[in-house]
Protein backbone atom coordinates (compact mmCIF):
# COMPACT_ATOMS: atom_id res chain seq x y z
CA UNK A 1 0.00 0.00 0.00
CA UNK A 2 1.47 3.24 -0.91
CA UNK A 3 0.95 6.32 0.89
CA UNK A 4 1.62 9.79 -1.53
CA UNK A 5 2.68 11.24 2.22
CA UNK A 6 4.87 8.26 2.72
CA UNK A 7 5.81 6.39 0.03
CA UNK A 8 8.44 4.17 1.19
CA UNK A 9 8.46 1.10 2.43
CA UNK A 10 9.85 1.52 5.67
CA UNK A 11 8.84 2.25 9.23
CA UNK A 12 9.32 5.82 10.72
CA UNK A 13 7.18 8.78 9.52
CA UNK A 14 8.57 11.93 10.83
CA UNK A 15 6.15 13.15 13.73
CA UNK A 16 4.98 16.36 12.26
CA UNK A 17 2.90 14.39 8.97
CA UNK A 18 0.36 13.04 11.36
CA UNK A 19 -2.48 15.67 12.27
CA UNK A 20 -2.64 16.12 16.32
CA UNK A 21 -4.64 17.21 18.62
CA UNK A 22 -3.72 19.12 22.39
CA UNK A 23 -3.24 16.26 24.88
CA UNK A 24 -3.41 13.24 22.83
CA UNK A 25 -0.23 11.36 22.96
CA UNK A 26 1.74 10.74 20.08
CA UNK A 27 4.24 7.66 19.97
CA UNK A 28 7.18 9.32 18.93
CA UNK A 29 8.56 8.10 15.67
CA UNK A 30 12.14 6.26 17.35
CA UNK A 31 9.90 4.75 20.13
CA UNK A 32 7.53 3.88 16.80
CA UNK A 33 10.28 1.62 15.04
CA UNK A 34 10.62 -0.13 18.23
CA UNK A 35 7.24 -0.81 19.01
CA UNK A 36 6.55 -1.94 14.87
CA UNK A 37 9.91 -4.68 15.32
CA UNK A 38 8.95 -5.92 18.30
CA UNK A 39 5.57 -6.42 17.02
CA UNK A 40 7.12 -8.74 14.60
CA UNK A 41 3.55 -8.54 12.06
CA UNK A 42 3.32 -11.18 9.85
CA UNK A 43 1.94 -10.20 6.23
CA UNK A 44 -2.15 -10.99 7.49
CA UNK A 45 -1.15 -10.92 11.34
CA UNK A 46 -4.76 -9.11 13.25
CA UNK A 47 -3.26 -6.19 15.13
CA UNK A 48 -5.02 -4.58 18.19
CA UNK A 49 -3.64 -1.45 19.12
CA UNK A 50 -5.36 -0.63 22.73
CA UNK A 51 -4.65 3.00 23.79
CA UNK A 52 -4.26 3.86 20.35
CA UNK A 53 -3.83 7.64 20.57
CA UNK A 54 -3.06 9.62 17.63
CA UNK A 55 -2.92 6.50 15.51
CA UNK A 56 0.62 6.57 14.84
CA UNK A 57 0.86 2.54 15.83
CA UNK A 58 -1.78 1.31 12.94
CA UNK A 59 -0.81 3.99 9.99
CA UNK A 60 2.16 2.63 10.22
CA UNK A 61 0.98 -0.84 10.65
CA UNK A 62 -1.68 -0.90 7.92
CA UNK A 63 1.53 0.63 5.39
CA UNK A 64 3.73 -2.17 6.03
CA UNK A 65 1.27 -4.82 6.04
CA UNK A 66 -2.12 -4.09 4.21
CA UNK A 67 -3.45 -7.34 4.23
CA UNK A 68 -3.16 -7.16 7.81
CA UNK A 69 -6.44 -6.18 9.95
CA UNK A 70 -5.81 -3.74 12.39
CA UNK A 71 -8.16 -2.74 15.21
CA UNK A 72 -7.41 0.81 16.91
CA UNK A 73 -9.14 0.77 20.36
CA UNK A 74 -9.79 4.30 22.04
CA UNK A 75 -12.13 5.99 24.34
CA UNK A 76 -12.65 9.41 23.12
CA UNK A 77 -14.82 10.03 20.42
CA UNK A 78 -12.68 12.96 19.02
CA UNK A 79 -9.28 10.94 19.60
CA UNK A 80 -11.18 8.28 17.78
CA UNK A 81 -12.23 10.48 14.57
CA UNK A 82 -8.35 11.74 14.64
CA UNK A 83 -7.19 7.85 14.59
CA UNK A 84 -9.33 7.73 11.86
CA UNK A 85 -8.00 11.25 10.32
CA UNK A 86 -4.72 9.85 10.07
CA UNK A 87 -5.79 7.03 8.85
CA UNK A 88 -7.67 8.92 5.68
CA UNK A 89 -4.55 11.17 5.58
CA UNK A 90 -2.28 8.00 4.66
CA UNK A 91 -4.32 6.28 2.55
CA UNK A 92 -4.86 3.33 5.15
CA UNK A 93 -7.99 1.20 4.27
CA UNK A 94 -6.76 -1.85 6.75
CA UNK A 95 -7.85 -0.60 10.65
CA UNK A 96 -11.18 -0.26 12.22
CA UNK A 97 -11.30 1.67 14.76
CA UNK A 98 -12.86 1.13 17.73
CA UNK A 99 -14.59 3.53 20.57
CA UNK A 100 -14.60 1.90 23.46
CA UNK A 101 -13.00 1.95 27.11
CA UNK A 102 -10.49 -1.25 27.31
CA UNK A 103 -10.63 -3.91 29.33
CA UNK A 104 -14.43 -4.06 28.66
CA UNK A 105 -15.20 -3.49 25.01
CA UNK A 106 -12.27 -6.13 24.21
CA UNK A 107 -14.73 -9.09 24.14
CA UNK A 108 -16.65 -6.86 21.18
CA UNK A 109 -13.89 -6.85 18.76
CA UNK A 110 -14.76 -9.08 16.11
CA UNK A 111 -11.27 -11.00 15.30
CA UNK A 112 -9.12 -12.46 17.99
CA UNK A 113 -5.43 -10.83 17.37
CA UNK A 114 -1.84 -12.72 16.73
CA UNK A 115 -0.50 -9.12 17.91
CA UNK A 116 -1.32 -6.68 20.47
CA UNK A 117 -0.02 -3.58 21.58
CA UNK A 118 -0.73 -1.92 24.76
CA UNK A 119 0.15 2.20 24.90
CA UNK A 120 0.35 3.31 28.34
CA UNK A 121 -2.20 3.93 30.77
CA UNK A 122 -2.21 3.71 34.45
CA UNK A 123 -3.94 0.24 33.87
CA UNK A 124 -2.26 -1.26 31.53
CA UNK A 125 -1.29 -4.43 33.32
CA UNK A 126 -5.33 -4.96 33.76
CA UNK A 127 -5.30 -4.56 30.02
CA UNK A 128 -2.83 -7.15 29.36
CA UNK A 129 -4.50 -10.03 31.63
CA UNK A 130 -7.68 -9.29 29.82
CA UNK A 131 -6.04 -9.43 26.02
CA UNK A 132 -4.65 -12.58 27.05
CA UNK A 133 -7.59 -14.25 27.18
CA UNK A 134 -8.20 -13.23 23.56
CA UNK A 135 -5.08 -13.65 21.85
CA UNK A 136 -4.29 -16.66 19.39
CA UNK A 137 -1.46 -19.33 21.01
CA UNK A 138 1.90 -18.11 19.55
CA UNK A 139 0.64 -14.56 19.66
CA UNK A 140 3.07 -11.53 20.94
CA UNK A 141 1.85 -9.05 22.81
CA UNK A 142 4.32 -5.62 23.27
CA UNK A 143 3.33 -3.12 26.02
CA UNK A 144 4.73 0.59 27.18
CA UNK A 145 5.23 1.53 30.81
CA UNK A 146 6.01 5.26 31.24
CA UNK A 147 7.26 4.75 34.91
CA UNK A 148 9.03 1.86 37.23
CA UNK A 149 5.59 1.47 38.67
CA UNK A 150 3.69 0.38 35.20
CA UNK A 151 7.16 -1.27 34.44
CA UNK A 152 6.97 -3.46 38.11
CA UNK A 153 3.55 -4.21 37.04
CA UNK A 154 3.55 -5.57 33.32
CA UNK A 155 6.60 -7.35 34.48
CA UNK A 156 5.04 -8.99 37.35
CA UNK A 157 1.95 -9.76 34.96
CA UNK A 158 3.72 -11.51 31.90
CA UNK A 159 5.69 -13.91 34.71
CA UNK A 160 1.92 -14.48 36.22
CA UNK A 161 0.62 -14.92 32.53
CA UNK A 162 3.48 -17.73 31.72
CA UNK A 163 4.65 -16.05 28.89
CA UNK A 164 7.43 -16.90 26.99
CA UNK A 165 10.23 -15.24 25.12
CA UNK A 166 10.10 -11.79 27.23
CA UNK A 167 11.98 -9.31 26.68
CA UNK A 168 12.12 -5.82 27.87
CA UNK A 169 14.52 -2.47 26.53
CA UNK A 170 14.67 0.92 27.74
CA UNK A 171 14.13 3.39 24.76
CA UNK A 172 17.12 6.32 25.08
CA UNK A 173 16.75 8.71 22.39
CA UNK A 174 18.44 12.50 22.08
CA UNK A 175 17.14 14.34 18.73
CA UNK A 176 19.24 17.29 17.72
CA UNK A 177 16.74 20.62 17.67
CA UNK A 178 17.26 24.21 17.42
CA UNK A 179 16.70 26.48 20.10
CA UNK A 180 17.44 30.18 19.56
CA UNK A 181 20.53 30.36 17.94
CA UNK A 182 21.99 27.26 19.16
CA UNK A 183 21.41 23.58 18.41
CA UNK A 184 21.24 21.37 21.41
CA UNK A 185 20.44 17.55 21.66
CA UNK A 186 17.33 16.91 23.53
CA UNK A 187 16.21 13.77 25.39
CA UNK A 188 12.83 11.80 23.42
CA UNK A 189 10.85 10.68 26.91
CA UNK A 190 12.36 7.68 27.85
CA UNK A 191 9.80 4.73 28.29
CA UNK A 192 10.42 0.69 29.09
CA UNK A 193 9.13 -1.59 26.31
CA UNK A 194 7.99 -5.07 27.28
CA UNK A 195 7.02 -8.10 25.06
CA UNK A 196 6.27 -11.68 25.34
CA UNK A 197 4.12 -14.65 23.32
CA UNK A 198 1.47 -16.97 24.12
CA UNK A 199 1.80 -20.51 23.80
Amino acid sequence: MASSIWPYKSPGIPDHLFERLPGIPLTKREVRILLLSYLRLEPDSVLWDVGAGTGTIPVESGLLCPDARIFAVERDEEVVDLIRHNCTRFGVKNVQVIQGVAPDCLSKLPKSPHRVCLEGGKDVHKNLEQVWQYIQPQGRVVAVANNLDSLYRLSETLAKLQARNIEVVQSSVNRLETRGPTQVFAAVDPIFILSGEKF
